[in-house]
């Protein structure tokens, strides 16, 4: 099953090594197009271009802050390391030197000072590198899943919001006889107030007219035929929230169409009820990857 993603999601990962620890953390919020913002130690801002491209391969839109907590361990800080076998080499051939006539002592200072006797030890820092990008790619993992979780809850939420407009439509549907019928005998009793005399067609002709304008079938199948391809949409799932920003323009022009139409309290009340069901449903979809 394809999934809905929200643009706000949150995941922290800490890494703990040999050579210190780290901790990332990724937060995102609703955003148009996919920007991401970085705070790295300098050391690692050559990290950047992969994280980019790591973040443009699984997401599609969002405001995205990337941070990383770097802290490295005392002990594993540049060491002195002696070559002992060199040193004693060359105190060996310094002797060998003294005893061969030359009475000078070797002088333990230009002993230490001597090529590969003694070598700082430095930390790997492309080994460490590496173990960054595994762990941000378990934090990235775990902050799409927040992303999936929270998507899934705003899925529920709309398809709440569908079958309310979908039990609205049918409400109006039942009411439309009750109304028609109301409207009819509203006509002839003013017809009757006026002293009009009207014979049957011509009765028959303004009931044609009037159930013309207040006709809303034509809403109404289309309100049913949005849900069915809102539904659709997000069953699709993936970067679909544009396309149901789109889907709640058009829900929008059926229920005014419909209020403008209205002429009983009860369909008044079903058109404001749809518009808050809608304006429901856009709140939710303004966080929709």
């Amino acid at each position: 099953m394809t999934l809905i993603y929200s643009m706000t999601g949150f995941a922290r990962h800490e890494l703990k090594a040999e050579w210190g620890t780290a901790v990332w953390e990724i937060r995102s919020v609703n955003q148009r197009y996919l920007e991401t913002f970085y705070r790295l130690p300098e050391q690692f801002r050559g990290l950047e271009p992969m994280l980019r491209d790591r973040f443009r391969k699984s997401l599609q839109r969002g405001k995205v802050e990337c941070g990383l907590r770097f802290t490295l361990n005392e002990s594993n800080n540049s060491q002195i390391s002696l070559n002992e076998e060199l040193a004693k080499q060359l105190l060996e051939a310094a002797s060998w030197v003294q005893a061969a006539g030359n009475t000078a002592q070797a002088n333990p200072i230009d002993v230490l000072r001597w090529p590969g006797v003694i070598a700082a030890q430095e930390t790997d820092t492309d080994k460490i590198q590496a173990q960054l990008l595994e762990s941000f790619d378990a934090t990235l993992i775990d902050f799409i899943a927040s992303r999936a979780s929270e998507g899934e809850n705003m899925k529920a939420l709309i398809e709440q919001r569908l079958t309310a407009i979908e039990a609205e439509a049918q409400k109006v549907i039942t009411h439309m006889p009750v109304v028609l019928e109301w409207q009819k005998e509203r006509i002839l009793n003013k017809f009757n107030e006026a002293k009009i005399d009207l014979d049957a067609t011509r009765v028959e002709q303004e009931m044609v007219l009037m159930a013309q304008k207040m006709d809303v079938a034509e809403e109404l199948d289309r309100l049913t035929s949005h849900v069915t391809e809102t539904m659709q949409i997000m069953k699709k799932g993936g970067a679909v929230g544009r396309r149901l920003d789109f889907m709640m323009q058009e829900f929008n022009r059926e229920a005014n169409t419909l209020g403008s139409k209205s002429i009983n309290k009860d369909i008044t009340q079903s058109a404001v009820e749809l518009k808050v069901l809608i304006e429901q449903m856009r709140e939710q979809i303004q966080n929709i990857e």
